[in-house]
């Protein structure tokens, strides 16, 4: 899940741009709190330093939960990478 770039929903709270650290402040807290979490999306935005809305943290989760199932129902392609060293 640490990947940078914007969310992509419809929704004007998810169309913010998340760094990669803000990414890194998302995934600890939502490991550290759990899905089960009462009260979750305003626990990680306050865990994120408030950087970023309850909101903002409920889209982007939707967002990179849709990707998830786009890439399990094998709609999404596997990126090509550029590799290097002993493999090209």
């Amino acid at each position: 899940m640490s990947s940078g770039g914007s969310s992509r929903s419809n929704s004007p709270s998810s169309k913010t741009v998340w760094s990669p650290k803000e990414n890194k402040m998302f995934e600890d807290a939502l490991a550290y709190y759990g899905l089960s979490s009462p009260n979750l999306w305003d626990k990680v935005a306050s865990a994120m330093g408030g950087c970023k809305s309850a909101e903002e943290v409920r889209c982007h989760f939707q967002d990179l939960e849709d990707d998830v199932k786009l890439i399990e129902a094998g709609r999404v392609g596997y990126p090509k990478y550029k590799t290097q060293g002993f493999w090209t």
